[in-house]
């Protein structure tokens, strides 16, 4: 009957330390939110940002930044080019496909811009009151509110992280059970 009472403190240990380590990892992450969230509402509005897959040579693409650099003095403060090269860079040509995928588009080329939940795929004359249209628009949003595709596409990698995290623990907890479990039908054979 001892082996039984150490058995059972046993898989009551062993349960409750995965969810001390899980708790212990979303209290870190809630403690980060809020510090963010805290840090964004004290600010003044943050610029727009204005995503910028380009390659190095593009013709287009020169076109398009020599025109950002043109509205800098007048519309500077509402937006922040977040700049990537994907022709030489891998990394940026791959993140520039699943931003495209995720938005329910094909990314056929470059210039690719995306202001909010507006893209321009090229660059040309009439694009630009669009751009600017938007980056207005999007700037007199709550920050909190607006659409910002890369924000969607690092909460899904959490969410995912999470959920793989979620399932490791059910699987050390079924597998400690499991044990447990037969230790005990052992420990009654044998005192039978």
């Amino acid at each position: 009957m001892n082996k039984l009472k150490y058995l059972v403190i046993v898989l009551v240990a062993l349960l409750i330390i995965p969810f001390g380590v899980f708790a212990e990892g979303e209290e870190e992450t809630n403690t980060e939110n809020n510090a963010e969230a805290t840090a964004e509402s004290t600010e003044e509005k943050k610029e727009v940002p204005l995503y910028f897959f380009r390659g190095e040579g593009c013709s287009h693409c020169a076109e398009a930044e020599e025109w950002f650099k043109s509205i800098e003095e007048e519309y500077g403060s509402y937006f922040e080019i977040k700049d990537y090269e994907t022709w030489y860079d891998t990394e940026n040509q791959a993140l520039m496909e699943r931003v495209a995928e995720a938005r329910g588009e094909s990314a056929d080329g470059v210039p690719y811009i995306i202001v909010g939940n507006k893209s321009w795929n090229g660059f040309a004359e009439e694009y630009k009151e669009q751009i600017i249209d938007e980056i207005k628009t999007v700037y007199e949003e709550p920050e909190d509110e607006r659409y910002d595709i890369m924000k969607l596409l690092t909460d899904e990698k959490k969410d995912e992280k999470k959920g793989s995290s979620d399932v490791v623990g059910l699987f050390v907890i079924i597998v400690v059970v499991g044990v447990i479990g037969y230790g005990i039908y052992q420990a009654r054979k044998n005192t039978d």
